[in-house]
């Protein structure tokens, strides 16, 4: 079962399963007992998140692009030449496993009724087939 939430939302240690903060950035002063795992990859670039937060970029341009940085190819691994990395499809994949084994609650610091959050285009994305 795939969840979102707020990572100041209380903990329900039964519900939340494997807990995964899926931000770019940590956040100063968060302790570590706020989330399980944190997967900074699986956050917004920078760049992406402060155009949407100016309002140089709508919604739904923010929602399409953020899609489109999870699957960016990366550079080749020069070690292992027959694999190639298809952007995060690897660790998206994981993620729909482990959900499909237990709860899995995805994590952000925006508020929990925040309605425009990177983490609900993820969880979209998840229940989906990749």
């Amino acid at each position: 079962m795939l969840r979102d939430k707020s990572v100041h939302s209380p903990i329900e240690r039964g519900k939340d399963g494997l807990r995964l903060l899926v931000a770019r950035f940590r956040g100063r002063g968060l302790p570590a007992s706020r989330y399980d795992v944190w997967m900074a990859n699986l956050g917004p670039s920078e760049k992406l998140l402060n155009s949407f937060q100016k309002g140089a970029i709508t919604w739904s341009q923010f929602a399409a692009r953020y899609r489109e940085e999870l699957f960016e190819p990366a550079p080749l691994d020069r070690a292992n030449r027959t694999i190639k990395n298809r952007g995060q499809k690897f660790t998206l994949r994981l993620i729909q496993e482990l959900a499909g084994r237990g709860p899995v609650t995805l994590l952000c610091h925006c508020d929990e009724d925040e309605p425009h959050c990177h983490r609900h285009v993820l969880k979209k994305l998840l229940e989906a087939k990749i």
